[in-house]
């Protein structure tokens, strides 16, 4: 399944990319900033909530052809789980690059989607809350023992474009394709994904 996800989404690209040279590039940088909520997928399952959070950072925006572009960022993101019980909630921190194609629709203000692959690194852990008493419980015991990260991620937005500024509206789900935890079949977790989405205000500017 995981191969044939990133299968899929590099036909899409590809495909994407088929279009119309532009003959004048455009080039934006800027950055975005924005809320997120997130849970991570365990089988076997443990009963979650969504954990809010915070994520924003740089964005690199590269179109040349008509209607379809490329877009690169260098972000924080934090995401995590909160338990159901309302005893435990970790929060995970990542430096995060994802790399996605950016097709869009319309000249000055434009409605766009941004699709591509991610790349995650844990650059700290930390226990929200914890009123849990002598757990034994492996999400709650012990640390992420992979801090490297992969994935999808997909989204929409708005852009509109005011005196040569660029205000957008960008909302995305990411989830990934590797484990917080070992799944080998001695293991107790067979998955540990990360799931993700987040609400994102973002302003660019055209360089020339």
């Amino acid at each position: 399944m995981r191969k044939l996800s990133v299968f899929i989404l590099l036909v899409l690209c590809s495909s994407a990319f088929a279009q119309d040279r532009l003959i004048k590039p455009e080039i934006y940088v800027g950055v975005n900033a924005g809320v997120s909520e997130s849970m991570v997928i365990f089988t076997p399952s443990v009963s979650q909530g969504l954990l809010r959070g915070y994520n924003g950072g740089f964005v690199f925006r590269y179109i040349a052809e008509k209607n379809v572009g490329m877009q690169a960022e260098l972000n924080f993101s934090q995401r995590g789980w909160k338990e159901s019980s309302g005893l435990y909630t970790r929060q995970l921190n990542y430096i995060e690059i994802p790399f996605m194609t950016h097709i869009y629709m319309g000249k000055k203000n434009r409605f766009f989607i941004n699709l591509g692959p991610k790349v995650s690194y844990l650059i700290s852990e930390k226990t929200l809350i914890n009123e849990t008493t002598n757990s034994t419980l492996k999400q709650q015991t012990d640390p992420v023992s992979n801090a490297f990260d992969y994935g999808l991620c997909a989204g929409f937005g708005l852009s509109f474009n005011i005196h040569g500024n660029i205000i957008q509206l960008d909302t995305r789900g990411s989830y990934s394709l590797n484990d917080l935890y070992p799944s080998s079949p001695t293991d107790y977790f067979s998955d540990s994904h990360n799931l993700y989405f987040s609400v994102n205000l973002g302003w660019l500017i055209k360089v020339k």
